[in-house]
């Protein structure tokens, strides 16, 4: 798969040269990081360091992505085209988002309204046309179905297609908005975020391109097979995302030299729902990307109880990596652990995929 090859690399070497590059940029015009007095106290000495490093992460995988195609002779499909679109609309919305916490020198950039209108603006848009662009086997780039290594038997359009795609932009804005706080989440830490997230996307890299060796369009009258848009176009994408995460990281490292801020959580959020619903994944990637549902879970459980018990406290301070920070736990230790648990959670969905698929085969074979 040259064409997976080639974006990884592309957006890997984009991502890795360019972002010292825009760190002067950012440093030259005092684009630094606000810090909230309200968390942990050893966070203060990165008040300053340069934020909006999803940016070059952006950046960089959109280049990774059409080059990766340019390269080979492709033309990207509908599936990858909507899932750029999700990351480019949130990441400008985390982008508008970052540049007034600066601007304005506060832990708050848009207000709560415009934020939650942008994204619903940018994530109906993405509902409504994902279930659009027939190809000439009459499949649209998603599936009103509930899936979880493969379409389940849950469809939405039970009830009639307008019915189903009311329902789908429901489902599918749910997971947009899950995953995007998700990432937001976790982008505590140095490095957290994008090591995590250059485990999901390594891992659906490799569960797209075994869904294009096994793709009905080759395989139709297997049972097996899977029925998935544009897979291979998925794995291109998911090459360049990884590829720019990894790049990124050399300088998001502890003690890093930039954060990706909203811009980028944000953009990587919409990644992560985007190529689950598109291919047709979507319960199977909170397998995947269990370490971010373990720390909005810690962030849930934090302010239920809080409310329930009248002030009382889970953790000494959510989401749970500050709580392991405030009981002695040193920053890159934690986030190392976190990266292990990551890879720990990619490993089991990843297990669980094939064997799947190994438990479909006829007997005997």
């Amino acid at each position: 798969m040259r064409a997976v090859i080639f974006s990884g690399g592309i957006s890997l070497v984009i991502a890795l040269l360019g972002t010292p590059l825009f760190i002067r940029y950012l440093t030259r015009h005092q684009y630094g990081q606000f810090i909230r007095h309200d968390g942990p106290a050893s966070h203060l000495v990165k008040r300053g360091t340069p934020t909006m490093g999803g940016v070059v992460i952006i950046l960089a995988l959109l280049a990774g992505w059409l080059g990766g195609n340019f390269l080979t002779g492709r033309t990207p499909y509908a599936s990858s085209m909507l899932v750029v679109f999700l990351i480019v609309g949130l990441g400008f919305v985390g982008f508008l988002d970052d540049y007034i916490k600066i601007r304005q020198e506060r832990s708050l950039g848009l207000r709560a309204r415009w934020k939650i209108l942008g994204q619903a603006v940018v994530g109906i848009s993405f509902g409504v046309l994902a279930l659009q662009f027939p190809n000439e086997h009459g499949d649209a780039p998603a599936s009103t179905a509930i899936s979880f290594l493969r379409d389940t038997v849950i469809d939405l359009a039970y009830w009639g297609p307008a019915v189903g795609l009311i329902l789908f932009i429901i489902w599918s804005n749910f997971l947009i908005t899950a995953w995007s706080n998700a990432v937001n989440l976790t982008d505590g830490l140095d490095g957290l975020a994008t090591g995590a997230a250059l485990i999901f996307f390594g891992a659906y890299t490799l569960i797209t391109i075994w869904q294009y060796n096994q793709w009905c369009g080759f395989t139709s009258a297997s049972s097996q097979c899977y029925e998935v848009r544009d897979p291979r176009d998925l794995a291109i994408l998911g090459a360049a995302i990884a590829g720019a995460c990894f790049g990124f990281l050399w300088w998001n490292a502890s003690p890093a030299k930039i954060f990706m801020g909203d811009t980028g959580s944000l953009a990587l959020g919409g990644a992560i729902a985007g190529i689950t619903i598109m291919s047709r994944t979507e319960l199977l990637g909170v397998i995947i990307g269990g370490l971010f549902v373990i720390i909005v879970a810690s962030s849930v459980i934090q302010i239920g109880w809080f409310k329930i018990s009248g002030g009382k406290r889970v953790f000494k301070m959510a989401p749970l990596h500050h709580h392991f920070e405030l009981m002695g736990w040193g920053e890159v230790t934690i986030v190392i652990r976190f990266w292990i648990i990551a890879a720990l959670c990619a490993a089991v969905g990843g297990a669980l995929f094939y064997a799947e698929w190994v438990a479909t085969l006829p007997a005997g074979q």
